[in-house]
């Protein structure tokens, strides 16, 4: 049903407490930057339409940070859509970043760390919407986050003026009215978002490719890593172990398939070098194998021979 949330009335020493929990409460957690937490402002009405929530979030200047500890305990990913009203907003996540005013919307997700902000006083209508939701309309909807769309035409601007007038026939609706006008808003916010050009051309969002080639460049500079591990790899990247596994997703092939399959080429190479006179072990070790009984059988089943026999017959 609705609910109405605000700092009126609240002490000074409690108020960052209270915006902390009640941030939390309506979207998921975050910390909070104030410019001045004793002085803060801020109001939040909300209202459910089944398994979609709309609020409207009004406050002075403020930075939200989603940070790695909030993802530990998440068991379902959810998307915030944000439209701002008034003030400019400012949004970075898995290396992008936009600015996003009146008349567009932006995609925040619950599975990555981000920051968002506004240097003056916001007025931001925000959908929660579950991604299993939107994932039975379009394909990875993850790869809209971090880009700004438009909401004054089209399906982004007919979602926006829903998004507005919801709450006006909000208590003349029964439950069931409730639930369809959620799935309406949804299936607006999928139109919108695969309605836009940028998104026709590919599959992959340029975030996205920019991330698999920064995994894919730091994976290859440190094959010799026996524990080139998810968690490695993710946290050098600057992104998730989630997102991570993910971006590799479209590739034909998991992760660790393809660290070692890098691995196995590498190896190959260095044995058919007649000017390496490493031993095999040697090779193997170097190679990030931490057994060479294991490499040689890996290397056989990708080659079909031995590392002994590719190197005895390179020699001849």
């Amino acid at each position: 049903m609705a609910i109405s949330i605000t700092t009126a009335g609240i002490d000074a020493a409690s108020k960052s407490t209270h915006w902390h929990q009640s941030i939390a409460n309506t979207y998921f957690p975050l910390d909070l930057k104030f410019r001045d937490a004793g002085r803060f402002e801020g109001e939040i009405a909300g209202w459910s339409l089944g398994g979609v929530s709309l609020s409207r979030l009004r406050s002075q200047p403020l930075m939200y940070r989603r940070s790695p500890r909030h993802l530990v305990n998440e068991q379902h990913e959810q998307l915030l859509v944000t439209i701002p009203m008034k003030a400019e907003v400012g949004f970075s996540q898995c290396g992008s970043h936009v600015r996003c005013g009146k008349g567009s919307f932006v995609l925040e997700r619950s599975y990555e760390p981000y920051d968002f902000y506004h240097e003056q006083p916001a007025d931001l209508w925000v959908l929660k919407v579950d991604v299993a939701a939107l994932e039975n309309r379009i394909r990875a909807p993850d790869r809209f986050c971090g880009m700004r769309f438009d909401a004054t035409s089209g399906a982004g601007g007919l979602l926006s003026d829903m998004v507005r007038n919801v709450p006006n026939r909000h208590e003349t609706m029964s439950d069931g009215v409730r639930e369809h006008v959620g799935h309406q808003l949804i299936d607006l916010l999928a139109l919108s978002l695969t309605g836009d050009e940028r998104t026709l051309e590919t599959g992959r969002s340029a975030v996205r490719d920019a991330h698999l080639h920064r995994a894919e460049t730091f994976i290859r500079s440190n094959l010799y890593e026996r524990d080139l591990t998810p968690e490695t790899i993710a946290d050098n990247c600057g992104i998730s172990v989630r997102y991570l596994h993910e971006i590799f997703r479209d590739t034909n092939q998991t992760l660790g398939q393809w660290i070692r399959e890098l691995r196995l080429k590498a190896a190959h190479d260095d044995l058919g070098n007649p000017n390496n006179s490493q031993s095999i072990a040697d090779i193997c070790y170097r190679r990030g194998f931490g057994d060479q009984a294991q490499f040689s059988r890996l290397f056989k089943q990708r080659y079909g021979y031995t590392p002994r026999d590719y190197r005895t017959s390179v020699a001849r």
